[in-house]
């Protein structure tokens, strides 16, 4: 029984651990439509408005290889350039 129930609790704890991680973190896409919405409303220098445009570039290359981590990480740091 103990051997049953220890299965049980590593079949629920490996399930449930991705779920977790994909419901606590919203994908990629979102980052970036909120990204592009705080640019149209910035006003920025061509100096920012290049460096936002080249973030944006490397987020979306990392966001349509599933690597929605690092995309997100790209995201933020435009966002920070926009001043959002």
């Amino acid at each position: 029984m103990n051997r049953f129930a220890l299965a049980f609790a590593f079949a629920a704890t490996a399930i449930a651990a991705p779920m977790a991680s994909a419901v606590a973190a919203p994908p990629c896409e979102t980052a970036l439509k909120d990204l592009r919405a705080a640019e149209a409303k910035a006003t920025l220098n061509d100096t920012d408005k290049n460096k936002v445009s080249e973030l944006e570039t490397k987020g979306i290359e990392r966001c349509n290889a599933d690597d929605d981590k690092r995309a997100d990480d790209f995201f933020a740091q435009a966002m920070k350039i926009v001043g959002k």
